[in-house]
Order: structure tokens, then sequence, then C-alpha cells
């Protein structure tokens, strides 16, 4: 008798490929749906559905028609790493387990080889354990099968491939010639160097291999896990681009409120199938009980990044600041500059800041960026920012070779004093020397700003009100936009703030020459009165 899937299990209705498929790339409908047989054809291992055929919830299936679904023009997958992060208790590790044997078994790869890792061998095995028992419940795969469960090894006689699992000894992993990886619970990891060895070349001598890494959200900011969260979240917010790389994540915001059980459900997918709400609740009433259990509940309830260093600007609150600029309305203007100058070989920022005319204004912003030209597609490959993008709208400039010279920064800067009436420019002591003094030399008044805390704080928590009451217009520059979605603030014991481009997660120049910038506006502004840092407290945050 044909087992039908039963009606209080949803199917994915009216599939929608990725909107990170390739215009070159193309669905598939017969390979994503060989993939879903495959899978569904396998055997639930746990809970009230044990025994039962593995039918796909719609975020599952979504997922595996994508990754198995979406090929290139060459045929091959368009996806080689898939990062899914979602709560504990999803049927993450059903999905990882069937992924693993489907890299095994039907994904036509000759002598393939399926490796499962974690932070630890007994973590690893989690998912194998699932993947054994479910070859186990199919005859037509265990009749090809070696199942060797002490070593943690499945063998498939029919393409001469094998499952393992690894040990987290990373100096005998090099030499792996991966066709699939399932990578569990990436937060655990101490480190980067076990993922580095397993998904830098192991899979090159493969057409297609595929890193499937399935994780709950973490607590490390600066561990793997929380970069890749970054990178995915820069792919799904549109600020990066790498097309061969597929993030999923399902869950709450930190400015979500973590008491609504509407909100619980976006971290939580299959809550009401392999999910019961009244579990969900149990654990909420713990965490409101006893507070150490509330980034438990956030972290791997909700999964959210509760101790990780968040972005310091939210985008509905940068995004306020959106209204379109007409240069033509400034041209004659007063304004501020504010210069962070870089490496020869990075990012320079130069931002002017015009103040208020009249009650109700905002303060614009212009801000201008420079890289090499030379190694602007490097840069456009190996950080997936759309550098060549904004170059073409107009957004970054380029100099010649692959240094930044800074004469053409200083004939840039002397043309928009023609435009502007720049009064002075605030700029980061730091390597600037040559050019205060030759800006100098030019008319202007450089102004150095120390980068500690003393001189950033107040400017740093003025721009951040200004923000919060809609008063920066900076037009939606994206680059600038990208820039705020990047910083991470320091705060000391006194509650003084400050960017900082150590712990931040990508550049944030244009944000510090913003606040530079801002701080010599807002100080000259009514030269005659105090300065508004002196008339009224500092914000804390």
């Amino acid at each position: 008798m044909t087992e039908t899937r039963p009606a209080e299990y949803p199917k994915l209705e009216n599939y929608t490929p990725s909107p990170f498929m390739l215009p070159t790339s193309h669905y598939d409908e017969a390979k994503a749906n060989r993939a879903v047989r495959f899978i569904e054809n396998l055997r639930h291992t746990k809970g009230k559905w044990a025994g039962k055929r593995f039918w796909l919830l719609p975020w599952q299936e979504q997922i595996i028609r994508d990754i198995f679904g979406i090929i290139k023009e060459d045929g091959t997958r368009q996806f080689h790493t898939a990062y899914v992060e979602i709560g504990k208790k999803n049927g993450k590790s059903e999905l990882a387990a069937a992924v693993a044997l489907y890299m095994l078994y039907a994904d036509g790869e000759p002598s393939a080889e399926v490796y499962g890792a974690a932070a630890d061998r007994q973590q690893a095995s989690i998912v194998f354990d699932v993947a054994n028992q479910m070859v186990q419940m199919s005859p037509a795969l265990l009749k090809r099968s070696k199942i060797m469960a002490a070593t943690k090894r499945v063998v498939n006689y029919s393409n001469a491939g094998f499952y393992q699992v690894l040990s987290a000894e990373v100096g005998t992993k090099h030499g792996l010639n991966v066709s699939g990886l399932v990578f569990d619970e990436l937060h655990a990891q101490p480190n980067r160097k076990l993922y580095d060895v397993l998904t830098k070349g192991s899979g090159d001598a493969r057409e297609q291999p595929l890193f499937f890494i399935i994780t709950t959200a973490g607590t490390d900011r600066n561990s793997i896990c929380y970069e890749m969260h970054t990178k995915s979240m820069d792919i799904l917010t549109g600020r990066k681009i790498d097309p061969t790389f597929y993030p999923v994540v399902y869950g709450l915001e930190l400015e979500d409120d973590w008491h609504n059980e509407e909100n619980w459900y976006k971290a939580n997918p299959s809550l009401g199938y392999t999910i019961k709400i009244d579990r969900v609740r149990e654990a909420y009433q713990e965490a409101l009980q006893n507070p150490a259990e509330e980034n438990v509940f956030r972290q791997l309830r909700l999964n959210t990044w509760v101790n990780s260093a968040v972005a310091w600007i939210p985008e509905h609150i940068y995004d306020k600041g959106n209204t379109a600029i007409d240069e033509r309305k400034l041209l004659g203007r007063e304004c501020y500059g504010g210069l962070d100058l870089s490496s020869t070989s990075d990012i320079t920022a130069f931002v002017l800041a015009f103040p208020p005319e009249h009650d109700g204004d905002p303060y614009y912003i212009l801000a201008y960026f420079w890289l090499p030209e030379d190694t602007l597609d490097l840069r456009v490959r190996r950080d997936h920012v759309p550098y060549d993008v904004w170059r073409r709208q107009g957004y970054i400039n380029v100099t010649e070779g692959n240094v930044i010279h800074y004469d053409f920064i200083e004939k840039m800067i002397i043309d928009l004093g023609k435009k502007f009436n720049i009064k002075e420019i605030g700029v980061d002591r730091w390597n600037a020397t040559q050019m205060i003094q030759n800006l100098e030399a030019e008319g202007f008044t450089m102004v150095p700003i120390g980068q500690g805390m003393k001189d950033m704080s107040p400017p740093t928590k003025e721009f951040y009100k200004l923000l919060l009451e809609g008063k920066i217009a900076h037009g939606g520059n994206p680059v600038l936009r990208w820039m705020a979605g990047n910083v991470v603030v320091e705060t000391d014991a006194a509650e003084n703030i400050k960017p900082t481009k150590a712990k931040s997660t990508e550049k944030i120049d244009g944000i510090v020459a913003t606040i530079m910038a801002l701080d010599r506006c807002v100080r000259n502004q009514n030269a005659e009165k105090a300065s508004v840092y002196d008339s009224r407290s500092l914000i804390i945050f």
C-alpha cells in the first residue's frame, strides 16, 4: 500500500527559485524532483514520526530544490556552500543526514567521499547515527551498503563511495577529496582551522562539491560561525554577492520582541510540526524565572546571537536619511569635511557635512570614496562586495595602479573646495602628515582628530542621536549604507563610545569620516555659543 502524506504535514506550494539564482543559471525541475523523491523515501528516526516517510516541510523542500535544482550552463550546481542557521529541534539533523545520504547514493558522483564534521566526534556522530538508522530502514539502500558503526562509516558498494565521520584533529584532514561535507553546529567550533581544511581546496577535484553547514546561533562574534552568519546576512540584504553561497537564516533580530509568541515562528519554521508549541512555552517560562536561562532560550530556541557584537546602527534607523540630495542646491554652502586616509591599498573616505540653514533642516552628507583601480576586481572576488557596481554608479572613484595616489585625492578635495565653502576638515592624524601640510598650503583649515574615546565619543553619540531623529540626510549612498551596517562600537567604563575598525565586520571608513565631519560641523555652529557638547549632558547608550 502506498504511503501518503499526512494531512497535517504541509507541502511546499508554488515553488519559486532562490532570488540568488544567476541569470545564466536555470532551474532543472527533474534534478530537484530526484533529490526530493530520494529524501522523501527515507524514514524519520525520532519522535512520533519515527518510521514514517520523511515528508519534507516547506522550508526544507525549498532548500533541497534550490541546492540541487539550480544548475549552471554546464549542468553543474550553482551553489557549492549552503549555510542553514535555525533554532534547535527543527529537524536539522534529519535534513543534514538526508543530504549526506543523497550525496553518497544518488548524486551520480563516482567514488563519492562524504564527510561529517563538528566540534568533536560525538557531535558529528549525531547526524551520522540518524543517517545510519535511515539506511537500516531503507531496504533499497541497505542491500548495497556496508555499515561500520564503530568507525562511523557507511560504504556504498554501487559507486565505491563512503560517508565517514571525522574527528576534530585538524592535522589529519589534509588531502581529502571531498564531494560532500555535512558540518554540524558550526557555532561550537573553537576556531576556523577545521572548517578551512575541509572547505579550502578539498573539493577542487570534484565537479560540484557541496558543503552543507547547519547550525544554531552562537555567542562568539569572533568565530567562524559568526563570520558565516554575517556573510549570509550581507547576501540576504544585498550588501554582498557570492553566487556559490546559499544563505538561510531563521531567527529573531535583537529588536524583535522575544516575548511575543508570533515571533517565535520566525526562528522555528517547524513549530507545530516537529516542535510542539507547549515545549517552547515551557522553555520560555524557565527563561522568565531564571535570568541565566534567558540567553540560552534566545540563542537556541529563537536563534539569536545574544552575546555577539551586532551592527551599531540598525537599518531602519539609518534608512531614515534616504532623502534624495540635490547637490546643485548645496553649491557654495558652508560645510565641514572629515577625511579618513587609508593605507595606500585600502579604501579612503572623504565626507562633507552641511549644517542646517533653517529649523527643521537636516544635516546633508556627501561621501566620496577611493580605491586603487588595479585591485578592484580582486577585491570584488575576494570580499564579495560589489565595488565594481558602485564604481559604475559613480559612488567609488579609482586611482591608477595598485595603490592609492594621495595627490589624486588632494586634487579632488581642492576641486570640491571650489564648489562648496569648506570651512574645516577633520582628519585622522595617522599617515596624514604630508596631506595635512599640502592641503593647508592650498588654504584649507585642517584639524587633526584623535581616534580615542576623548575625541570620538561626543560626535559619535551626536551622530547616532541625529540619525534617530531623522536629521541626517545621506541620500541612500550604498557604500556609506554598507559601511553603516558594519560598524561595531567600543564602550569604556565611563560609557564613552567610539567606532572600532578592529572589531567591525567590514570597512567603516566612511562612517568614521562622517563622524569627524559632523564633529567640526557641530562644534562650529553658532560659534559665539558654547559647544553643544558642553551645553547638555552626553547621550548614554
